[in-house]
């Protein structure tokens, strides 16, 4: 594959918890290579849209791990997924190098099965910063999707913020009633 044109990302195969390597299946179905470069992993004090999302307070410490997805050895995505530290802390979560299985599936093994799942959607321009990682041109337009992982009782686990290529990019929601 040689660009996301006609690409279609689903969100399902990510949050059902289920281990695997979701991206390069996703890749794959588009006829490319889906890898993924680790680019940090830290504890940070949560800014006030984190701080939301995983129902803390703003400045509460939590566990960011930073990636950037390529399709073919082209970067397409830059994800930032966040944990609570309390739960983070001394797990694979808090450690630099990729989670066998994925995150999702970690925190099911740590008793923190996905139950429900929240996505915001919306469209601007990209960042200098962005464009520099995306290898995109000055003006580009990025996709940023926000995901919060909710387990049970409610516990906020997860909140990712994917910032995607905007172009030939689409987002599928399938929703079972």
């Amino acid at each position: 594959m040689t660009s996301p044109v006609s690409w279609t990302s689903v969100s399902m195969p990510y949050v059902r918890g289920t281990a695997g390597d979701h991206w390069a299946t996703e890749a794959a179905e588009h006829g490319g290579v889906g890898t993924q470069q680790l680019l940090g992993v830290e504890e940070v004090a949560a800014n006030d849209a984190v701080a939301s999302a995983l129902g803390l307070a703003p400045g509460e410490p939590v566990i960011v791990r930073r990636r950037l997805m390529l399709v073919d050895g082209h970067p397409v995505e830059l994800v930032d997924s966040y944990y609570p530290a309390d739960l983070a802390r001394d797990t694979r979560l808090a450690d630099p190098r990729k989670i066998p299985g994925g995150a999702v599936a970690f925190l099911a093994g740590l008793g923190y099965p996905p139950r429900q799942v929240r996505e915001d959607v919306r469209a601007r321009l990209a960042t200098q910063q962005e464009r520099t990682a995306l290898q995109l041109p000055d003006p580009a337009c990025v996709l940023v999707l926000s995901r919060t992982l909710t387990s049970d009782q409610d516990r906020a686990v997860e909140a990712s913020v994917m910032t995607m290529v905007a172009e030939g990019r689409r987002l599928r929601y399938q929703l079972t009633p």
